[in-house]
């Protein structure tokens, strides 16, 4: 796959480190995954951009990484080069509010210095693990906020054109879990930058278990402590010495349905379970520029994946044939418990899926990006 000449084009590169020896087990949170034919570690982002364009004009096929949070990877020897970006440089003006941040960048850690200085907006997404390249990829969301929300620019490198150019927040399509990038490799995300507001308040809280009054705002540090504890009570922020946190995260995005559809599960929840927990049933409605698939047709409501998995008969700590099981603290999060492949993940998220369809007709959809490996 990659000859003599082309690995020492890569080398002679100002900011890479080539390596032989990581696997996408040692890369990404889930810890499962083969050994990629190069690791080519980026600590510039001119340096990642020549790497990539070296492989793209070789046609060679690669993964870029950075926390390796939403990857599933088939074991053995990987066929792709893994292009890890290590450049994280992070800026805050606080009388602006302007924060700017490159991709290698931890996302927590820049969450954590937004809070420091007092800036508003991103505190709801504390603990979401992986780096800040993927947040505008995934429009990374929690407890009611997204990353669109605050995001006005995004620094890219264009694979087709070679072009290295800030883009508009608006070109993005951003929408649930949704953007052009994701999926399409038509750019790299380079560097963000954030308009935090800088009053010390969060963003309008949403989320039942932030606020019992829709809108309230309060010190954003205070907030960011609360969604950590959340987090942590799920088993969402990653902890070496937890397995539940070896994980991808939320695994399945949550379904986007018609409302005849969410009517019929609430009424079968309904007869087979009760009122009680037919009314608890989480249906939100989504407005037609959030819905990718449906932007212009009859009305549609986002449904929880985690109460469809529990309503389909998974519990907490579920287990399948092998070593993979979902968290024993939270039915979204499918985890490894040491010694897992990612074909036991798979076949998890399979068992899931289909008990889901089964029960309810919806298809769960999994979040992560899947390599060498069929869903």
């Amino acid at each position: 796959m990659l000859d003599k000449f082309l690995t020492q084009k890569l080398a002679a590169i100002n900011g890479v480190d080539l390596d032989t020896e990581t696997t996408f087990a040692d890369l990404t949170t889930l810890r499962v995954g083969g050994t990629p034919a190069l690791t080519v570690r980026c600590t510039l982002a001119d340096a990642a951009v020549d790497a990539l364009r070296i492989l793209d004009e070789a046609q060679v096929r690669q993964v870029v990484i950075g926390g390796g949070s939403n990857l599933v990877v088939a074991e053995g020897d990987v066929d792709v080069v893994a292009v890890v970006l290590e450049f994280a440089d992070v800026s805050i003006d606080e009388d602006s509010g302007i924060l700017r941040a490159e991709a290698g960048a931890n996302w927590d850690d820049v969450v954590a210095q937004s809070v420091k200085k007092n800036l508003g907006g991103i505190e709801c997404l504390s603990g979401i693990p992986g780096t800040v390249g993927a947040v505008p990829v995934q429009n990374v969301g929690a407890y009611g906020a997204e990353i669109s929300d605050v995001l006005q620019r995004v620094r890219l490198y264009h694979r087709h054109t070679g072009v290295v150019s800030w883009e508009d927040a608006s070109d993005l399509d951003l929408a649930y879990r949704y953007s052009n990038l994701k999926f399409t490799g038509r750019a790299v995300v380079l560097e963000v930058e954030l308009k935090l507001t800088t009053d010390g308040l969060s963003t309008p809280l949403r989320f039942g278990q932030l606020t019992q009054t829709p809108g309230e705002q309060r010190p954003v540090a205070e907030v960011r402590d609360e969604v950590l504890a959340l987090r942590r009570g799920k088993g969402m922020v990653l902890d070496p010495e937890d397995h539940d946190t070896w994980s991808a995260g939320s695994f399945f995005t949550n379904p986007i349905v018609t409302s005849d559809i969410a009517d019929a599960i609430q009424d079968k929840v309904r007869s087979e379970r009760g009122d009680a927990d037919a009314d608890r049933m989480p249906r939100h409605p989504v407005h037609a520029h959030d819905d990718i698939k449906n932007p212009d047709g009859e009305p549609t409501e986002k449904l929880s994946a985690a109460w469809l998995i529990e309503r389909a008969g998974f519990a907490k700590g579920y287990r399948g044939k092998g070593p993979a099981t979902l968290s024993t603290k939270h039915t979204l999060a499918l985890t490894n418990r040491g010694n897992a492949t990612a074909n036991d993940i798979v076949a998890l998220a399979r068992d899931i899926r289909d008990g889901v369809a089964q029960a309810f007709n919806v298809e769960l959809v999994p979040e992560p990006v899947w390599i060498d490996l069929e869903f």
